[in-house]
């Protein structure tokens, strides 16, 4: 297959901007990790015209597709495990083409996981656990049990991915086959909440329990990231400046949810600051506990 590619690929290796190319074949009939392609084509460039620029060929009954992606965007998707398909391909492609070791080194990199990009990834994934877990729990009071069970599932899926990146591995599209392998005690309780044969609302009070006690054990270490970003001045941070911290970016959306959960929990401490109005206060925040 690599063969009959080869004058694409040939062509963007002779260009200056290319860093690398892999390729990755399909090796199951239903394969998404390529998308249901019969074989992926990767090429890192530097600053090309378009970050993310795709085309789709066919050949012999075969699919294939290519993918030609600016080097920070790729970076971006392994620092945030924003598109874990593109991580894949570069741990499990085979590499056809790479300038100055580029790709090699890549690789090596990412096998790494160095802790700074390991604390990044965890706090993106606790913070979503965080309101989808709470969601969960609010329906489930509201008695709107399938909503609530939706909810679960999803937060089951940040758990899950939470745990593997806690073992120094990257998730992937297929996370559930890693997880088995990797932390059997989360797979269980997935299996327990999609399979039992309790009614729906029972399923979802045992996962309630099971999943608060997994967030509260991992609450310090997930929340890392932030926590030490905070620790970095000696004044309370308002949850505005957080807010347009470059650092924080990634986790954003739910960062009002897990600051309420560290609060709740007394890992951050809320620091009230007089206002013009009488009676009411400023609600700023700093850690409580020391990493």
């Amino acid at each position: 297959m690599e063969d009959v590619l080869r004058p694409i690929y040939q062509e963007r290796a002779s260009q200056s901007n290319t860093l690398g190319i892999l390729i990755l074949e399909k090796n199951k009939p239903i394969s998404p990790v390529t998308d249901n392609f019969d074989v992926i084509l990767f090429i890192i460039v530097r600053d090309p015209e378009e970050t993310w620029y795709v085309k789709h060929y066919e050949f012999d009954n075969k699919s294939a597709a290519m993918h030609i992606v600016d080097e920070d965007l790729l970076q971006h998707w392994i620092d945030t495990s924003s598109y874990r398909r593109a991580v894949e391909w570069v741990i499990n492609g085979s590499v056809i083409y790479e300038r100055n070791d580029y790709v090699t080194e890549l690789k090596e990199h990412l096998r790494e996981f160095p802790q700074e990009n390991r604390d990044l990834k965890k706090v993106i994934e606790f913070a979503k656990l965080i309101r989808s877990y709470s969601e969960s729990k609010n329906l489930y009071d509201s008695e709107q049990y399938l909503d609530s069970f939706s909810q679960m599932v999803r937060s089951l899926h940040y758990l899950a991915r939470l745990s593997i990146i806690e073992k120094g591995f990257h998730p992937e599209v297929t996370v559930w086959n890693q997880v088995r392998r990797i932390e059997p005690e989360i797979y269980k309780l997935y299996q327990e909440l999609i399979e039992s044969g309790e009614p729906t609302d029972k399923r979802i009070q045992l996962m309630i329990i099971a999943v608060e006690h997994s967030i509260s054990k991992r609450s310090r270490t997930s929340a890392r990231h932030l926590l030490q970003l905070m620790s970095e001045r000696e004044e309370p941070w308002s949850f505005g400046e957080l807010k347009v911290h470059p650092e924080i970016q990634e986790y954003i959306l739910d960062l009002s949810s897990m600051i309420e959960y560290l609060v709740d929990n007394q890992i951050i401490e809320v620091v009230l600051q007089e206002t013009k109005g009488p009676s009411i206060f400023h609600r700023t925040y700093k850690p409580k506990v020391t990493l």
